[in-house]
């Protein structure tokens, strides 16, 4: 019986969508997370009497014919990535991103990955670098003696020096776009990296045509509704509970037909 197989299809394409789910609700409070989103198509047709095919020699043609579906298969996983709230944190080194774009940081092994966490520190030598010590690119160096550090819209970062009255620009903070975000493979410490999918990064300074702006103080928080999120799971358990009782009831079907004498 086809229904055994196409109901398995559908309890497997359903754990999928509720491990998806499961994985925005985890990252509810991860700074700067996209949350995903699973898509799902039909697997192949079975023609039992082809559409459009002659049905006798006068040259009539079958109008619809029988196709009977084989089950669904997960086409893709899509990452959603709309804007985040802000939220205020006063901290001087918390930077969000208000719009477009991605920060861009130096990986251990040289690459270079982007992330819409804005959660920077300052390392043993003063550059801004991420919570797991990822430089970030172009390379800003904040000098011990700076007593106040201020980052505008546009990515300027300036610094007081103690003693001196005027401040001095430290750095220039730019921003990454892609032609496909979506197409960003996720590495996890929510760093991205490019793709051939996502397209070659272009840098601009912030606040120009299709680039956001900075918010200093600020971190963008995940995108996740979870309210949203638990009704997609409600909807996807009563799915893998209806391919379940499928399952149940092509078995006795079958039961029925071994019993028959």
């Amino acid at each position: 019986m086809r229904s055994l197989s196409i109901a398995s299809t559908g309890m497997l394409a359903q754990q999928l969508n509720v491990e998806v789910i499961s994985n925005n609700i985890a990252n509810v409070n991860t700074t700067g997370f996209k949350r995903q989103r699973a898509e799902f198509q039909d697997l192949l047709y079975q023609n039992l009497r082809r559409v459009g095919s002659n049905s006798s020699d006068a040259g009539t043609v079958v109008p619809s014919g029988i196709q009977v579906g084989v089950g669904v298969k997960t086409a893709s996983v899509y990452r959603i990535t709309e804007q985040g709230d802000l939220t205020v944190t006063e901290n001087a080194l918390d930077i969000s991103i208000q719009g477009k774009g991605y920060f861009r940081v130096e990986l251990p092994d040289g690459q270079t990955g982007y992330t819409r966490a804005g959660s920077f520190q300052l390392s043993a030598n003063g550059e801004i670098v991420t919570a797991d010590g990822y430089r970030l690119l172009p390379g800003i160096a904040i000098d011990p003696q700076a007593i106040s550090v201020t980052v505008n819209a546009s990515g300027e970062v300036i610094q007081k020096l103690d003693g001196q009255v005027d401040a001095a620009i430290a750095g220039q903070i730019d921003l990454a776009t892609f032609a496909n975000e979506a197409g960003l493979e996720a590495m996890g410490d929510n760093i991205y990296k490019e793709t051939t999918a996502s397209g070659a990064a272009t840098t601009a300074t912030p606040g120009n045509a299709g680039y956001g702006t900075l918010r200093q103080g600020f971190l963008e928080t995940s995108n996740v509704n979870v309210v949203a999120e638990l009704t997609n799971l409600i909807t996807a358990q009563r799915a893998y509970e209806m391919n379940s009782k499928v399952i149940q009831t092509s078995d006795q079907m079958l039961q029925t037909l071994t019993q028959m004498r």
